[in-house]
């Protein structure tokens, strides 16, 4: 591409330099020639003025007369009428250029130059206008090779980057080049990168989440199959498949979610539902875990309360919660429900040492850990509650107290009025 950018500008140069040379060498030589054959002819009248007053005056006619008054340089001949001619200077040889002038007397001037004069002044012109040429050429030659590196070089930057995005290397390279086209290209190249980079990210975090999310349903399951295969009554038999039924169908709750959130954070499919079914099915859930590690877990608070959420997600959330007391916490575990505005909130707090202080501030970000954990729980139920509209905080960091703000069910006046008991 560099040497047709160079080839193609300086055959355009060269056009120009010939048009525009062959004809100022032209107007050039006429020019030079028009002058030359005006200066003979204007020394020759100069000279016969000369001769003309001398004869009316009466004064002699010589050539060292002659030649100090006219200033002559070129050779001239003075034919007066009954006289000898007269000579000036040294008469040239080969071809000449005449300039001839008559008197009031009948006498003539003839001055007469050497062509070769013109010819020298007219190569001299010439040698200018090729000196001229060869520095437009030459400028030429350096602006192209500046040009055609000012646009090889980006589009060899833009083809690398092409190839690192085809290679699975997204990060762009932010670099722009002082070409509008370029610069567009660069831009959609760029964007692009960072397209592919937050699919990567998102591919790679779906993967994390459900690996975490999955872990903890799966292992709440197996439990329950034990428990099955080691129980000798029906109905226990019965009870307990029944209940982990339910966990399978919270198991592909949690794979639907997980996504839902991986095309669309924000997309959620948020119902009023009842918080004492949900933290209820909670504490069934990981109850024998607890029981296991001797420890309890509670629940106290407001009864009754009614919330807007998706209740896959916030049973989710309280399970986070739940796990990570259960890894890092001490105690008994319990969770307080209340009301505060028009939120309903679950508190979930445990008798341990809590949240240290360096990572209070950063509890909720991935790879934030206080052991040897993901440290990927408490981020992926931050997000599962904001999908929903509401918000998880942690109010105090010892004793720890986590807290899930949902939004409450709006109902109409009748309905509250149903609600109150009888005095």
């Amino acid at each position: 591409m560099r040497r047709r950018l160079i080839n193609s500008t300086l055959a355009v140069v060269l056009v120009v330099i010939a048009v525009f040379g062959v004809s100022l060498v032209i107007v050039e030589s006429r020019t030079i020639s028009n002058s030359a054959q005006e200066s003979v002819d204007s020394e020759a009248l100069r000279i016969v003025s000369i001769v003309d007053s001398r004869l009316i005056g009466g004064e002699p006619v010589n050539p060292d007369i002659l030649a100090e008054q006219s200033g002559a340089k070129r050779y001239a001949r003075i034919t007066i009428p009954g006289r000898d001619p007269i000579e000036i200077g040294t008469r040239p040889s080969g071809q000449v250029i005449h300039g001839l002038a008559e008197g009031e007397r009948g006498e003539t001037v003839t001055v007469e130059e050497a062509r070769s004069v013109v010819t020298d002044e007219v190569a001299r012109t010439l040698m200018i206008i090729a000196g001229v040429a060869l520095l437009c050429v030459v400028a030429a030659v350096l602006l192209a090779v500046r040009q055609a590196n000012k646009l090889a070089s980006p589009l060899t930057d833009l083809a690398e980057t092409a190839e690192r995005l085809g290679s699975g290397d997204p990060r762009p390279r932010h670099k722009r080049y002082g070409v509008p086209e370029l610069d567009r290209v660069a831009d959609v190249l760029d964007n692009s990168a960072e397209r592919i980079a937050r699919m990567l990210t998102a591919e790679r975090r779906l993967a994390a989440d459900a690996s975490h999310q999955l872990r903890t349903p799966l292992t709440a399951l197996s439990m329950r199959l034990e428990e099955v295969a080691m129980a000798d009554d029906l109905d226990t038999v019965r009870e307990e498949a029944t209940i982990a039924l339910t966990q399978v169908e919270r198991l592909t709750d949690v794979v639907e979610r997980l996504l839902t959130n991986s095309r669309d954070p924000r997309t959620g499919s948020a119902v009023a539902f009842d918080l004492d079914e949900v933290i209820k099915q909670q504490i069934a859930e990981w109850r024998p875990a607890y029981r296991s590690a001797g420890r309890a877990i509670v629940h106290s608070g407001k009864q009754h309360m009614r919330a807007v959420g998706t209740p896959g997600a916030v049973a989710q959330v309280l399970a986070a919660l739940i796990e990570n007391s259960l890894m890092h916490g001490g105690g008994t575990v319990a969770l307080r429900t209340r009301v505060t505005g028009n939120q309903s909130v679950i508190e979930v707090t445990d008798e341990g040492p809590g949240v240290p202080a360096e990572l209070g501030a950063r509890i909720f970000e991935r790879a934030v850990s206080g052991r040897s954990s993901t440290g990927i729980g408490l981020a992926v139920a931050r997000d599962l509650a904001e999908a929903d509209g509401g918000r998880l905080e942690l109010l105090q960091q010892q004793p720890p107290v986590f807290a899930l703000f949902l939004s409450r069910e709006v109902r109409s006046r009748s309905e509250q009025d149903e609600e109150r008991p009888v005095r």
